[in-house]
């Protein structure tokens, strides 16, 4: 009886300490850097595609591990993600479309032990609870 209380409790608490979601939803830019940290750093599938549009989640979950994600959707592939900043230049296109947003993520970490610097832009919409989501992984412009 013991036994099986003490592996009850084990379970609660371990449940307690994992985050699933991605909680601040409210400013697009955060959205995309927790997206990438779940990837990259936490290799957390399941938390990534909490900030994803349903059509976009089905198919990061289709490559089943986020190392899959990186080389076949966002084709790149890093070890550790060490900086990721959105880019504050340009127009404000979130004063243009008050529901609709394009954020361009710089991002620097290692592969392999060499230094690895990508950019990526990503379309981000607002839901229906007015939460931002990303809604589509742009191709790369060159």
């Amino acid at each position: 009886m013991y036994k099986i209380l003490i592996l009850f409790l084990i379970f609660l608490l371990s449940a307690c300490n994992s985050e699933e979601k991605i909680k601040d939803l409210d400013n697009p830019k955060l959205v995309t850097i927790a997206f990438f940290e779940a990837l990259y750093n936490e290799k957390d599938i399941n938390k990534a595609t909490s900030v994803c549009s349903p059509k976009l989640a089905r198919l990061l979950l289709h490559y089943k591990t986020p190392q899959s994600v990186a080389r076949h959707l966002l084709n790149m592939s890093y070890d550790n993600v060490t900086d990721v900043k959105p880019d504050t230049t340009g127009v404000k296109i979130r004063e243009l479309f008050k529901d609709k947003t394009l954020v361009t993520v710089y991002i620097s970490g290692y592969f392999n032990g060499k230094l690895m610097r990508n950019a990526k832009s990503l379309s981000l919409i607002q839901d229906d609870d007015d939460r931002w989501v990303i809604e589509e992984i742009l191709k790369d412009p060159f």
